[in-house]
C-alpha cells in the first residue's frame, strides 16, 4: 500500500471504535480526513447513532458538518468519551509529538478533556525516540522574539515556521509557530515540564501520557496496539 492507502485503512479502521450515544473528539490531518469521512458515511448509513462532534479545528469542523455530523464546541459540552487524532511521532513508550499542522493548542485542550484517546498513523511516524520530527511550540506574537532567544539559550534551534510566502504562520488563535530542531529529545517530561513555565508559550507539541491506543498502518495493514500503563 502507498501511504494515501495507509492513511485510509487506519482511519477507516478508528472509526469501529466510535459507539453510539457518544461525544467524539474529532483530530486534524490527512489520516484524520479519512476518519471523519468514514463516520459521516456510517451516520449518514445509521450505523453510528446519536453522536456528537467536537473538532481541534476548522478543517475538521467543516468537513464534519458537510457530512451531516452534529457539533458542538468544547464549552458546550461536559466531556469527551472518545477523541480520535494523528500525530507526527510517537516513541516506543507511547509519547507523542504534535502540531505539524498548527493546531495542537486546540488539539490538546481536546485531548485532555476526553475520556480516552486513540491516535491513528502510518508507519513512518514511529519511533525508538522523539524528536526527529521538530517539536512545535505557539507563542504569543508579543515579545516572540525575546522568547526565541530563551530557546536559543537553552539550544533547543528554534526556527519560526514560515509558509509559502515566507511569512511567520499564524494558529487559529493568531500565534506563531516555532519549530524547535534539536534533534533528539532525551527526556521528553523534563523539557516538557520546563517550556509549560516560559511566559510567552502558549502551548508546545509534546503530548505526554496521554494516549490509550494507536492504530498504525502497515503495509499488511493497520495493527491496533494498546497502551497498557
Amino acid at each position: 500500500m502507498n501511504q494515501d492507502e495507509l492513511k485510509k485503512a487506519v482511519g477507516e479502521r478508528s472509526v469501529d471504535f466510535i459507539k453510539s450515544d457518544s461525544i467524539v473528539g474529532l483530530g486534524t490531518g490527512s489520516t484524520v480526513y479519512y476518519m471523519i469521512e468514514e463516520l459521516g458515511r456510517r451516520y449518514q448509513a445509521g450505523e453510528i447513532k446519536n453522536i456528537v462532534g467536537v473538532s481541534t479545528s476548522s478543517r475538521s469542523q467543516n468537513q464534519a458538518e458537510k457530512l451531516g455530523i452534529p457539533m458542538k464546541d468544547l464549552n458546550e459540552v461536559d466531556h469527551i468519551d472518545l477523541t480520535i487524532d494523528g500525530a507526527d511521532q510517537i516513541d516506543k513508550n507511547f509519547q507523542g509529538i504534535k502540531g505539524g499542522g498548527a493546531a495542537h493548542l486546540l488539539e490538546k485542550m481536546v485531548a485532555t478533556n476526553s475520556h480516552k484517546n486513540l491516535w491513528i498513523v502510518d508507519q513512518s511516524k514511529m519511533a525508538d525516540q522523539l524528536g526527529s520530527f521538530p517539536l512545535p511550540i505557539e507563542v504569543i506574537p508579543f515579545g516572540c522574539q525575546k522568547t526565541f532567544e530563551i530557546l536559543e539559550k537553552e539550544n533547543l534551534k528554534p526556527e519560526f515556521r514560515l509558509d509559502d510566502n515566507g511569512d511567520r504562520v499564524l494558529t487559529h488563535n493568531k500565534n506563531y509557530i516555532i519549530d524547535l530542531k534539536n534533534g533528539v529529545i532525551e527526556h521528553p517530561h523534563i523539557l516538557a515540564d520546563w517550556l509549560d513555565h516560559q511566559v510567552g508559550i502558549v502551548a508546545h507539541g509534546l503530548f505526554l501520557d496521554i494516549v490509550n491506543t494507536v492504530i498504525v498502518g502497515y503495509d499488511d495493514g493497520p495493527k491496533v496496539i494498546d497502551n497498557i500503563r
